[in-house]
């Protein structure tokens, strides 16, 4: 089984609020010097469920991911997890592509691939929380598509996905070649092993063009984008703090609960 887990490096989540800095003028991030990006937790979860497949079912999982530059910490964070395989696609075009120029990208370096069985993507990105490459990936390649699996299980040339519900789950069949995305309902991202720190270290990741996956640059050009990032900023924060009291414990509890109400807090 042909396995691709699609992902992408976004700024590490356990950075320090001090070191979180925005320019306001390009509605960009400014990655904090020495701290290098990570692979976004729900694509961590995608390359897991891709890791449970190869178990039970053979074959080998290849991580892909496209970005403006090279950056390799998601496809070698997969690397370490178990992936056999790694590619990067990389152009300065892509640094402002939205949603829709990544799944074309994406849609573009997969044909390039060649065979597969199963696309999984996170169910959205730890950073801009769009949920939309899974889906529409899945229309770019003209797949059959379940979003937000919390099992995935192979029955001949057929997928067995249950789908996470506010109020339970879903049960799907559908037939192979698919796409599934996947969040932390799948479960907890195995760890990586010391050979596979070693082994994703030594690892060479290559890096397509666009050129070498036939894609017209001017669908993922910022003037092209269907989604417009009208404003990006840190909103501030502002603390306020006001004595309740009572002649007694009851009455300025009694006070708190008007006050609370008041706010709208209960």
């Amino acid at each position: 089984m042909n396995i691709i887990a699609c992902v992408k490096a976004v700024l590490d989540p356990e950075l320090p609020a001090a070191k979180f800095r925005i320019d306001e003028k390009t509605n960009r991030v400014i990655s904090p010097e020495g701290i290098p990006p990570v692979i976004s937790s729900y694509d961590a979860n995608a390359v897991e469920a891709g890791l449970r497949l190869k178990d039970s079912q053979g074959g080998k999982v290849t991580a892909i991911t496209a970005a403006g530059e090279a950056v390799s910490e998601g496809v070698r964070h997969a690397l370490t997890m178990g992936a056999d395989e790694a590619i990067i696609v990389a152009d300065e075009r892509l640094k402002n592509m939205d949603a829709f120029g990544t799944a074309y990208i994406l849609a573009q370096a997969i044909k390039k691939i060649g065979q597969f069985d199963i696309i999984l993507c996170g169910r959205q990105a730890a950073d801009t929380d769009s949920g939309l490459v899974g889906s529409l990936l899945a229309a770019r390649l003209g797949l059959p598509l379940v979003t937000v699996a919390r099992a995935i299980e192979v029955k001949g040339n057929m997928l067995r996905v249950e789908q996470v519900l506010a109020d339970g789950y879903r049960v799907y069949e559908l037939p192979l070649p698919a796409v599934v995305t996947v969040g932390e309902e799948m479960g907890q991202p195995r760890l990586p092993s010391g050979w596979g720190v070693i082994s994703a270290a030594r690892k060479q990741i290559p890096v397509w063009t666009l050129a070498d996956i036939g894609a017209d640059a001017s669908v993922v050009q910022a003037a092209a984008g269907r989604l417009q990032l009208r404003r990006l900023y840190i909103p501030p924060t502002e603390r306020k703090r006001e004595m309740v009291e009572g002649k007694d414990a009851a009455e300025a509890a009694a006070n708190l609960v008007k006050k609370l109400r008041q706010l709208g807090a209960v």
